[in-house]
């Protein structure tokens, strides 16, 4: 399970580099504009600069509308800015043929720029709360769209969490679809070290956190600390090392 860690600044971005051995990907977003606020594209590119060249970069283009056109071009300005993983949060798309088409494009315009870049549909697991697409037709729509990987995140960041509106049962069966479909499945939404446990079982590919790794538990007063990255990293290693164990003596 790779682990995605999401700074809001420049100044958080080298709190992550000094943690950089126990993280994967460096997510840039901007969290006063929503679950998956748009950051500046000055701000990837700072980013991009501060963390070793071996982690990439992962950028949100916003918790976006139905504008096809609009988000394809938000997207190619986040590649163009140094992103490796682009991630669209499919807020204003209310049926499955709007997100596909929203999300291919995405894929053509990132993907004509750079072959090699991950475009990642996201949803919400509290899609009923905002009247968008329904969680576990993410892989589907990714899969339609050429895209590389499905998340669920949460949209309304109000205290309420991922298992909150989405059960682990669910869970595993959106990690099973988007495997299905040859995608990735990454799960966040204020992610504790408790849910490690249940995220590894069901196949979980990327984890995003913010909260779990800034002081106090939070994600917008709080400040990403390399220490808690390290140990929310030793957390992911040691339920992996007794799923394998587990694995092993189940055959």
């Amino acid at each position: 399970m790779l682990l995605l860690v999401s700074p809001d600044s420049v100044a958080e971005a080298h709190d992550c580099a000094l943690a950089a051995e126990h993280l994967d990907i460096v997510d840039v977003k901007k969290p006063d504009e929503g679950s998956l606020g748009a950051n500046y594209p000055w701000v990837i590119r700072e980013i991009r600069a501060a963390v070793p060249a071996d982690k990439p970069i992962s950028a949100t283009v916003g918790d976006v509308p139905y504008k096809p056109g609009t988000v394809a071009q938000a997207a190619l300005g986040a590649a163009v800015s140094g992103a490796t993983y682009i991630k669209v949060g499919l807020y204003g798309c209310t049926t499955p043929s709007q997100a596909i088409e929203v999300m291919q494009g995405v894929v053509r315009a990132v993907k004509d720029h750079r072959p090699d870049a991950f475009v990642v549909a996201s949803g919400y697991a509290d899609a009923h709360r905002i009247g968008s697409v329904n969680p576990l037709a993410l892989p589907d729509i990714a899969h339609r769209a050429g895209c590389d990987a499905a998340m669920l995140d949460t949209a309304i960041k109000d205290g309420t969490r991922l298992f909150d509106h989405v059960s682990p049962d669910a869970c595993a069966e959106f990690v099973r679809r988007a495997h299905a479909a040859d995608l990735l499945a990454a799960l966040a939404g204020s992610v504790k070290a408790a849910d490690l446990g249940t995220l590894t079982r069901i196949g979980t590919d990327i984890v995003g956190v913010r909260g779990a790794v800034c002081e106090g538990g939070d994600r917008t007063a709080g400040r990403i600390r390399p220490l808690l990255v390290a140990a929310f990293r030793a957390e992911m290693d040691r339920h992996a090392r007794e799923h394998a164990a587990a694995s092993t003596t189940t055959n």
